[in-house]
């Protein structure tokens, strides 16, 4: 049995939450689930393996309001998901505005999350 650890604990996206890559401005994805450190993403484009990415995805606060985030992130591995053209991929990010990880960070201690 292999023993997996992170050091950041991952809450599921339950909802679809869109990511877009900033450089193209557009649409690779969605989100699986997200930490402090980096997020499992569902994408639908084609990713370069060891490759940086800038992303802009919205998260939305207790009240409903949607928040932007954008992180820089480095693209960890990625393997073929059961749907054609798709793929799980990790990344690991670089850079995080300090207001926006002070609300990525309420996000995953919100009401309601799950964690793997």
């Amino acid at each position: 049995m292999i023993d997996e650890f992170r050091r950041a604990r991952r809450r599921k996206v339950a909802d679809t939450v869109i990511v877009i890559d900033t450089m193209i401005d557009g649409v690779i994805g969605r989100l699986g689930n997200l930490s402090e450190t980096g997020m499992l993403l569902m994408a639908n484009v084609p990713m370069n393996e060891d490759a940086l990415y800038q992303f802009r995805f919205n998260l939305n606060d207790p009240h409903g309001r949607e928040n932007p985030i954008e992180v820089g992130a480095h693209l960890l591995w990625q393997d073929a998901a059961h749907a054609s053209g798709q793929r799980w991929t990790g990344f690991r990010f670089i850079t995080v505005p300090d207001e926006q990880m002070r609300q990525l960070r309420e996000w995953i201690d919100g009401p309601g999350g799950q964690f793997e």
